[in-house]
């Protein structure tokens, strides 16, 4: 991070992604396993209580947020009253070639021209 980048704490809540990190490292941004996101949008309270709980604890820690596996304006909507920093997921777009990519950048500036 001293160099200018950011370090994100992926899948946090599953897997090998746990608070044990937080105390080890500083991160720029927590990201939010996208099986929250779903749980959340299915109405699951435990999964609403968990985002609400790891968005408070970033923001305590000086982090930011990001919500993955979003896929569509009602979770994104969702997401956004719960406080994410940042959402990702299909609803936005699908993976892509660095091809395509580098187009969008060029549509981009060219609308801006």
């Amino acid at each position: 991070m001293a160099l200018g980048c950011s370090v994100a704490l992926d899948d946090f809540g599953t897997g090998y992604s746990s608070l044990g990190y937080l105390r080890k490292l500083r991160f720029s941004t927590i990201k939010v396993d996208r099986t929250f996101v779903q749980g959340a949008a299915q109405g699951s309270a435990e999964s609403l209580a968990i985002i609400n709980a790891v968005v408070a604890m970033a923001q305590s820690l000086k982090m930011t947020t990001t919500a993955e596996g979003v896929e569509t304006v009602e979770e994104a909507e969702l997401i956004r009253n719960l406080g994410c920093d940042k959402i990702q997921g299909f609803y936005f777009g699908r993976p892509m070639t660095a091809d395509d990519a580098r187009g969008l950048f060029r549509q981009s500036s060219e609308r801006r021209a």
